[in-house]
């Protein structure tokens, strides 16, 4: 059994492990009773994106204290992977960063239904000792990825940090070397930001990055940066709160710099609507104080499900998540769902039917 333990400094170092832990299928969802209890046993297994994995497995752990006879077991394999596994239905769900595609959903035989479980920002983090407070414009951050700007006290950053002693030093980027939702929302927001990015690079959950070295999962870029002096990379703005690792502040589309946190990711979701078919990407928000990086990320769930014991136990599971287990995103760096939302996901979760 692994649990991804807070602390500061300290590293995920299995992303690739079975994240397992024991929840029970009595009590705790608020409209979702399960046929599972009574003593039955039942096992679930996913796989995906390594951007939530942290919340989820706080869930499960806390889930499990007073619910034991549920198994459910997490791989942290990166939303391309978890993906092919929920296509493959090897998994009974898989997680994303990026919502299925129309032409991806069409690969399931059993249908599929989206299920937004939590947002965060994605972030620029850094080792860069003695220097806080970077501020970094949006063309100095394509440029950085691009390799047009390769040393850290270079015009173009020293431009917007004024004041700050920048160093003659080489600028190390760190991406990630596996199929990553985390990397499809950031290329995403590269493209929508920047013509040049999206005719050189383009964007999906694998690129052909111009410069630099690749990590596995979120869990690996954050070694990579924590270990390499003078390096910046994307993770997920709950690995940098937790690994208390330097993040920049982006410039916005209001031309305003905004530090990640809850509070800046939240004022970015307010200027999104999601839709019915609960996909929503915010490549570039509105908004004077939104950070500029920001999406919601979903488990997969199947249209119709076998067996109603494991039904009734997902059902329960997302449920407690869903309401109970939002109280504790904010402390993991992630975002609670306004409570439409709940609404919306937990319609969306009804509607999953045992095959007759």
């Amino acid at each position: 059994m692994v649990f991804f333990i807070s602390a500061k400094r300290q590293l995920w170092f299995a992303p690739l492990l079975a994240l397992s832990v024991g929840l029970a299928s009595c009590g705790g969802a608020p409209t979702t009773e399960s046929n599972g209890a009574e003593g039955k046993s039942v096992s679930l297994t996913g796989a995906g994106a390594s951007f939530p994995a942290p919340l989820y497995q706080k869930w499960f752990f806390e889930y499990n204290k007073q619910n034991p006879n549920i198994q459910v077991t997490y791989q942290s394999v990166g939303s391309g992977a978890g993906v092919e596994q929920f296509t493959q239905q090897t998994v009974d769900f898989g997680a994303s960063d990026v919502a299925m595609k129309d032409e991806e959903i069409a690969k399931v035989g059993r249908g599929t239904v989206l299920l937004p479980m939590t947002a965060g920002s994605v972030v620029l983090a850094y080792n860069l000792p003695g220097v806080e407070g970077l501020q970094l414009s949006r063309q100095a951050y394509v440029d950085i990825l691009l390799g047009k700007i390769t040393k850290w006290n270079d015009p173009a950053i020293a431009a917007t940090n004024s004041g700050v002693s920048l160093p003659d030093a080489d600028i190390n980027v760190v991406f990630r070397s596996d199929g990553s939702g985390t990397t499809g929302v950031f290329t995403k927001h590269l493209s929508a930001v920047s013509p040049e990015w999206k005719d050189a690079v383009g964007e999906g959950k694998t690129v052909e990055w111009p410069i630099g070295v690749g990590a596995k999962g979120n869990e690996g870029v954050t070694a990579q940066i924590l270990q390499t002096e003078g390096s910046i990379g994307y993770i997920e703005y709950g690995y940098a709160k937790q690994q208390d690792i330097a993040t920049a502040s982006l410039e916005n589309r209001a031309g305003n710099y905004i530090a990640p946190s809850s509070e800046s990711a939240s004022q970015s979701l307010a200027a999104v609507t999601l839709p019915a078919n609960l996909r929503a990407f915010i490549s570039d928000p509105e908004g004077e104080d939104s950070y500029p990086i920001v999406t919601y990320t979903w488990i997969l769930a199947y249209e119709t499900y076998d067996d109603s014991d494991k039904l009734d136990a997902f059902k329960e599971v997302i449920n407690w998540s869903l309401t109970d287990g939002q109280a504790l995103s904010e402390e993991l760096g992630y975002i609670p769902l306004p409570d439409n939302v709940v609404s919306k996901v937990q319609t969306a979760l009804d509607s999953i039917q045992v095959v007759q």
